[in-house]
């Protein structure tokens, strides 16, 4: 990506976490990313391709600085690399600020710019994917299923920590301390679930009449 392309990215969810979707003209992103109007038609086709570029490029920030921290402590066990996963969303930083307000601002206005679902709807099943895959790590039996199932539920859970977060409802200990409750809740349902897939079936174990 070029850095007039990215200067633009950026600049987009700058916008974007100040004004919202709604809000985003391109006079006020030419000045914020410091280029001209045209450079921004000429690499982005129209909104909704720009709209669709600033929701990746949101996207991958945040998979940049939840890759940093995992490199930075490797020697974590797979619940603490989950917890660190999770809460690095919930973090009194600019540019965690900024990114968490643009996703909910694009994941808002979805509901009106239909063009932007199915890029949401993407983002949301990659990241619920590498949820799942770092629940299997901590609970290894559990059924893919559930696995799955549960990794919705602690995004869903994020999102919605982090939104009444931002909007100042909920203090960020707070909210930090019901993430981590979420992820407790969720490991050890799933242990229960691993333990009674373990466990025989009472309809496959012989019959007393039948050992008699």
């Amino acid at each position: 990506m070029s850095d007039r392309r990215t200067a633009i990215l950026e600049a987009a969810a700058t916008v974007i976490a100040r004004r919202g979707v709604r809000g985003l003209r391109v006079e006020e992103l030419a000045e914020e990313a410091g280029v001209s109007k045209a450079l921004i038609y000429y690499h982005f086709d129209d909104r909704a391709g720009l709209l669709r570029r600033t929701l990746a490029f949101v996207n991958n920030r945040a998979e940049r600085y939840t890759a940093e921290q995992e490199a930075a402590d490797p020697s974590a066990d797979p619940l603490r690399r989950l917890e660190q996963a999770l809460l690095l969303e919930l973090q009194d930083l600019p540019h965690v600020r900024e990114n968490s307000t643009a996703w909910g601002e694009l994941r808002a206005s979805a509901v009106f710019e239909t063009e932007l679902r199915s890029e949401l709807a993407l983002a949301s099943v990659i990241w619920i994917r590498e949820v799942a895959d770092q629940l299997g790590e901590v609970r290894p039996t559990a059924p893919e299923s559930a696995l799955v199932a549960s990794a919705e539920r602690l995004t869903a859970l994020l999102e919605g920590l982090s939104a009444r977060w931002l909007c100042g409802i909920l203090p960020l200990p707070d909210a930090r301390t019901a993430m981590r409750e979420g992820i407790a809740v969720e490991v050890a349902h799933l242990a229960h679930l691993a333990r009674h897939a373990a466990e025989p079936s009472t309809e496959d174990a012989p019959s007393r009449a039948n050992l008699d």
